[in-house]
């Protein structure tokens, strides 16, 4: 099968993209140059394809080794031209002392010390020996003449009967599926294990670097025995030999790469891992399968439990009438778009140090999503024993790991509940159309791309959510992928049901979130109210209004500055959750307000004090803001305070707490 080049090129530089971070860059390129089914999604079949397995291991064994394969081939061809330059000159001077060199090859300890800094070894299609018997030179000599010269490097490889450097052209081929390269390729890793005692630097007919590492060396030794003092065959016997031994290497290496210790003896599951080195063309972004020996393990397991999901999960891609009434209840029209606020807002954790657990928010917007996912987030961290040996404080400093975990569960909590812990459904941004714009519908790139999986169990969703979690942690569309992913679970029906207006929108004026939309990611429901349960009103003539209210306690609660000028009543249900963290609405912003004990949940609310943090994703926060709150007889009331200079986070804490003293601890507060 023809490989494009085109194809390959514009894999490679994918691979380079995402080696390097650059997922803006990624998503850029695939909208100008989408990914086709010939994509290669898979970075050893992108080795392969490229023939650089041998400059792949060479790289690996470096102490300061290359991230990407675009770099180890430019490096290659640097390197390349540098010592064929070198090369050139070596032939030079080696053609006044041939015999010399042909004596190092054959075991003569005594070198010259003008040959001592070169490293020729001749490549011969049968496996010699270290030790090779220094009688029969004249019949080494003649069998490496009749072979043509191959430079591992890609630089110059001498010719005994010219006398003069050649150019290596193309490589002769054993077998049409595997290539000569490959062959030199493992004939040198196992002479490598038969090191001289002397250690003395082995000499040969030809240019080009052999040293490995010792783990090479030893991994050779372990997969295949050499024997030492095999007897010199005849040409024919010598290409059987190489063509049983060419047998073996791919036998022994390739397969033990292939097959984690989880697999073995179970010849299905080996068939399944195989598969998984194969181009998967339907992935969203090139896979790094290294098969470092520490790695391997791990990485078997993913791409394992990716080829099941795949089979598990069928995937649904968007459709124009879905694609209009996800518009529809989220901006109010098909033909709205949504704002580059909520377009470029991923959920990247900040790297400040007493922040770690924080969310950054690039502009306003799309806070009522940050700021919910950054509740449940701190409620995995604190309560819920993500790194059990953590206590307090030292849990707001998370691992990138336990961070990354805590936003998969919050994620999966949150769309869980949306499905009435029955059901959920992700939305995945896959790179390429799925449905062509027509009629009242403006187009913009994102729902057109979108695919869906729906589960039945909040195992399931968790594993999917975390196959593709870079999207939402460093993607751009991670706001928007969460807020359809809800709607989705909910259905867009019964979100239209929660409503007290069936008109009304997720995302208001300025591209705020509504208290529907904050409501359906808090509780699961999207109702308009946040007082406790339905209330009825009388119209009059026999008309009855049903406000739509919270069913039941929350885990996660809310503190509005609505409630302090008296426009609206948070009810119980989210003023006391069963978590002591609540996201605070002020003056059309959502931020986060959270204790690190659930005892102020239960005490009387006579004669206490508590501390409250404070997180604002939007304010480009560089500390720790610590609250201090004294309620009942130990709050000191300043009655002499001018009330515009009272910050409206304390008015939101005195709606829970009346009459509460609120210290800030040194911190400037918050106006």
């Amino acid at each position: 099968m023809s490989v494009s080049v085109e194809e390959v090129s514009s894999s490679l530089v994918r691979e380079y993209l995402s080696r390097k971070g650059l997922k803006r860059t990624i998503c850029c390129m695939d909208e100008e140059h989408p990914r086709t089914e010939a994509s290669i999604n898979n970075r050893s079949q992108l080795r392969q394809i490229l023939h650089m397995d041998s400059l792949y291991r060479n790289n690996k064994a470096q102490k300061s080794s290359l991230k990407t394969l675009l770099e180890i081939i430019v490096k290659h061809h640097i390197e390349s031209h540098k010592n064929g330059m070198i090369s050139c000159s070596e032939s030079e001077a080696s053609q006044s002392a041939p015999n010399a060199v042909v004596s190092a090859r054959i075991g003569d300890s005594g070198t010259d010390d003008k040959t001592k800094g070169f490293d020729y070894k001749p490549f011969n299609i049968r496996s010699h020996t270290e030790e090779t018997s220094p009688s029969q030179p004249s019949l080494l000599l003649a069998e490496t003449n009749r072979l043509p010269t191959f430079n591992q490097m890609g630089s110059w490889s001498y010719n005994l009967e010219n006398k003069k450097p050649e150019p290596v052209m193309d490589v002769p081929k054993i077998n049409e599926s595997f290539p000569l390269s490959e062959m030199e390729k493992r004939i040198t890793l196992a002479e490598s294990s038969q090191k001289n005692r002397n250690h003395c630097m082995r000499r040969g007919m030809m240019a080009g670097p052999t040293a490995h590492t010792p783990q090479e060396s030893n991994k050779i030794r372990q997969t295949r025995r050499m024997d030492t003092h095999q007897p010199l065959f005849s040409k024919e016997e010598e290409f059987r030999q190489s063509r049983r031994m060419q047998q073996k290497c791919l036998e022994t290496d390739v397969p033990r790469l292939m097959c984690p210790a989880d697999y073995v003896g179970d010849q299905q599951k080996l068939e399944s891992v195989s598969d998984i080195l194969k181009p998967r063309k339907d992935l969203n972004e090139m896979v790094l399968d290294d098969v470092d020996a520490d790695e391997l393990q791990e990485l078997s397991r993913v791409s394992f439990q990716r080829v099941m999901t795949k089979e598990k999960y069928a995937s649904c891609p968007m459709d124009l009438h879905t694609a209009m009434k996800l518009k529809i209840i989220l901006l109010g029209s098909s033909l709205s778009c949504f704002n580059l606020e909520w377009r470029n807002q991923g959920f990247a954790f900040s790297e400040t140090h007493e922040l770690r657990y924080g969310i950054v928010q690039k502009k306003g917007g799309p806070c009522g999503v940050l700021a919910s996912i950054q509740a449940f987030i701190l409620k995995k961290l604190l309560f819920e024993n993500v790194e059990s040996s953590n206590t307090g404080l030292q849990r707001l400093r998370p691992s990138n790991t336990a961070r990354r975990k805590c936003l998969i569960l919050a994620m999966a909590e949150i769309l869980w509940r949306a499905g009435d812990q029955k059901q959920a459904t992700v939305a995945i941004n896959s790179g390429k159309n799925h449905f062509f714009p027509a009629g009242h519908y403006k187009s913009e790139g994102v729902f057109e791309k979108i695919i869906s999986f729906t589960v039945d169990n909040i195992e399931d969703l968790q594993f999917i959510l975390e196959l593709h979690i870079e999207q939402f942690e460093s993607g751009m569309l991670a706001c928007i992928l969460l807020s359809i992913s809800a709607i989705l679970s909910r259905s867009v029906e019964k979100v239209r049901e929660d409503m007290d207006v069936p008109s009304s929108t997720l995302i208001g004026a300025h591209g705020y979130c509504t208290q529907e939309l904050v409501n359906l990611l808090l509780c699961g429901r999207a109702v308009s109210n946040v007082f406790d349960n339905d209330v009825e009103l009388d119209s009059g003539k026999g008309n009855k209004t049903l406000l739509k209210g919270i069913k039941d306690q929350c885990d996660i609660g809310l503190l509005s500055l609505f409630e302090h000028y008296n426009i609206c009543k948070v009810g119980a249900f989210l003023k006391t959750p069963s978590f002591p963290i609540w996201v605070v609405c002020s003056e059309s912003h959502f931020s986060v307000l959270f204790g690190l004990q659930r005892e102020l949940l239960t005490n009387s609310d006579r004669a206490v004090e508590f501390d409250l943090y404070y997180y604002d994703g939007l304010a480009n926060q560089q500390e720790e803001i610590r609250l201090t709150v004294s309620v009942g007889a130990s709050a000191v009331c300043n009655q002499d305070v001018d009330p515009d200079l009272i910050p409206p986070l304390e008015h939101c804490i005195r709606t829970r707490w009346k009459d509460a003293f609120i210290s800030w601890n040194d911190t400037e507060p918050i106006l």
